[in-house]
């Protein structure tokens, strides 16, 4: 199945930069050198010298780094987005042991403490890991299936 590719228009892009402030404090500097592609709901990364290509008369099935998906107005990071915006966030980033990192990667969701709302960033050490969805105490896990590890040592 092809998906409909197309470079994020301005106003698109400026409301994603807006969600990613409101929900993390900061947009990063590195996102004005990304060119952003949009495919369904899904929001992804490329070199900006791609921007030249014209994506509508050709037939993608994937393209870029996958950073986001919006759904019903709210902010999911993918792992890789996590990395991206980890570093210049300065709210709703939960630091989280490495117990927790083990169990967040084996899909477990994570009974956490702190004042979060909504999608919170994962840290553990000075690496971003990911993100979830903080819900009465816990983050709950996004971790595709296919990315858990059965193992963690």
């Amino acid at each position: 199945m092809k998906d409909n590719y197309g470079f994020v228009p301005s106003r698109e892009l400026k409301e994603f930069c807006r969600k990613v402030k409101s929900q993390y404090g900061e947009v990063p500097e590195l996102f004005d050198e990304l060119a952003f592609v949009q495919g369904k709901e899904k929001f992804y990364v490329i070199g900006r010298d791609l921007d030249k290509v014209e994506l509508k008369n050709l037939h993608i099935n994937s393209i870029g780094l996958y950073v986001a998906e919006v759904k019903g107005g709210q902010l999911r990071l993918s792992i890789e987005g996590a990395q991206l915006v980890g570093p210049s966030a300065t709210k709703n980033v939960c630091e989280i042991t490495e117990e927790q990192l083990k169990q967040w990667f084996k899909g477990q969701d994570l009974k956490v403490e702190g004042a979060y709302s909504g999608f919170v960033i994962l840290k553990c050490g000075s690496d971003y890991v990911g993100s979830g969805k903080f819900k009465e105490g816990l983050v709950l896990n996004f971790v595709p299936k296919a990315r858990r590890l059965s193992e963690v040592h």
